[in-house]
């Protein structure tokens, strides 16, 4: 392929994760499953992605690369952009400064790529929060990473499986801090990104589910007035800007209505409110989507699975799941 006809369809870019973990298994298992498509690259450490690679496929080849146009799509090759090099591969089940660093340097040469124009999205395998912290990169996930590295403006997460789409206002922090994070400007941010970010998916006129923070909705005040003093009063400013919200919705009860189909998305207040509904139906076919970055970026539902890690019994169902999604919001049919 030459760099023009390369240029025509750009690839999408899978990041190792922590080299610890399952993230390399499930890179190459994907790759290996999926032989119709090989127009993407994997952004890591060449030895990490070998020993994944390798185990599972002995005679499968990995193609070093420095950019993306270098890459290969050939049946059997597995393009590595090289990220990092490790000079031995980190112990397998255990959190390090090392695995972290690695972890981190996918994540961020990716996203320069992305900004640069030169992938059409990021898929990015688990990091470990413990790793990156012991690298001293304080982190609480991969959505404030790319936040930060993207320009700093407002983004949320949306986990999507085949049954409901929820958007979290707040994320990564305690109760205790989310219930204080959780004012207007939060709530209208939220709600904005799921109405793009579903509109994205291909929903022309999304129907935006807001969930209550307080049980029944505050019950008229009784139990907190959030809903009164900040969430409802957001939902009417939304509404006004043409966006379809209601709520507030009661928490025990909204994502039930959105499975039966009254809702295409629900804006969650904090982080176990959403997710549980969403994880409890199954990780298999789980996914997170970053909104408000410019650009794609998916990933799969769930974590760095030390306790399996490097048994050869990983599921790379929701990384693929992951990677299909990135193919829709960039509007790619299957390379």
């Amino acid at each position: 392929m030459t760099e023009e006809a390369f240029h025509e369809v750009l690839p999408l870019a899978v990041t190792m994760g922590d080299p610890a973990g399952i993230g390399p298994e499930i890179v190459a298992r994907m790759f290996l499953r999926r032989p119709s498509q090989r127009h993407w690259i994997v952004v890591g450490d060449p030895l990490v992605m070998h020993q994944a690679l390798t185990a599972l496929a002995p005679l499968a080849r990995l193609h070093r690369i420095a950019r993306p146009a270098e890459a290969r799509f050939e049946d059997g090759v597995l393009n590595v952009l090289v990220s990092s090099e490790c000079t031995e591969p980190p112990p397998i089940g255990q959190i390090s400064a090392e695995g972290g660093r690695a972890a981190y340097a996918a994540v961020v040469t990716a996203i320069h790529l992305a900004k640069a124009g030169a992938i059409r999205g990021i898929v990015t395998a688990p990091i470990h929060k413990k790793a990156l912290a012991a690298a001293g990169l304080h982190y609480p996930g991969h959505t404030e990473i790319l936040a930060e590295q993207a320009g700093g403006g407002e983004v949320a997460m949306m986990l999507a499986n085949e049954d409901i789409r929820v958007v979290l206002v707040t994320i990564h922090c305690s109760l205790r801090d989310a219930i204080q994070r959780a004012d207007c400007p939060a709530q209208m941010a939220a709600i904005r990104l799921a109405h793009t970010g579903a509109r994205a998916l291909g929903i022309e006129r999304p129907r935006i589910a807001v969930a209550a923070l307080n049980p029944h909705a505050g019950e008229g005040g009784l139990f907190g007035d959030e809903e009164t003093r900040i969430i409802g009063p957001a939902i009417t400013q939304a509404r006004r800007e043409g966006i379809d919200a209601s709520g507030p919705w009661s928490g025990d009860t909204v994502f039930m209505q959105a499975r039966e189909g009254r809702f295409d998305v629900v804006v969650a207040q904090y982080h176990d409110q959403g997710l549980i509904p969403v994880k409890y139906m199954g990780l298999a076919q789980g996914v997170n989507i970053t909104l408000g970055l410019p650009f794609t970026r998916t990933s799969p539902d769930h974590g760095t699975a030390f306790d399996i890690a490097g048994r050869g019994i990983a599921d790379s169902s929701s990384l693929e799941a992951a990677f299909d999604y990135a193919l829709r919001l960039t509007n790619g049919a299957s390379v």
